[in-house]
């Protein structure tokens, strides 16, 4: 599956938890935008309402400017596509832990544009600290490794 975005933000600013894929309803010309890469997640987030769910926030901008409608907005709230189990699993695990959910990435699956949502914790900031610290760490055994190799 060729992986169109990424939230790259979000494994650092959240602890993540459980991942579900989604299904997203585009128009054509986003269609055509997002399987060429021109998609942003960063500051995303999904919020569900009347039971449905809906990526907020990310951007989609035009693939021909001059052939899109003069009344598009690249940051439109777009609905997600879930089974009614997911989106009430979904939604009880929000309210009861005060979970947040995210978008972590966008891939096509023969051929349809899915995003992957995730249930994720906010990290404090000694946790992202912790966390710098250890991969530093890590790499520096990993280049100590190669060098006694």
């Amino acid at each position: 599956m060729p992986s169109l975005a990424h939230n790259r933000k979000a494994r650092h600013e959240y602890n993540i938890l459980e991942t579900i894929e989604a299904g997203i309803e585009l128009r054509g010309f986003e269609v055509a935008a997002v399987k060429r890469g021109m998609v942003a997640l960063a500051g995303s987030r999904v919020m569900i309402k009347n039971n449905e769910a809906f990526l907020i926030g990310a951007t989609i901008p035009p693939y021909q400017p001059q052939n899109t409608p003069a009344d598009y907005d690249p940051q439109r709230t777009r609905k997600l596509l879930l089974h009614k189990e997911e989106l009430r699993r979904l939604l009880g695990k929000h309210k009861e832990a005060r979970l947040t959910i995210i978008p972590l990435k966008m891939y096509t699956k023969h051929g349809i544009v899915k995003c992957e949502i995730a249930l994720a914790r906010g990290k404090r900031k000694y946790d992202k600290r912790e966390a710098i610290k250890k991969r530093e760490s890590d790499r520096r055994i990993d280049r100590l490794l190669k060098r006694a190799a």
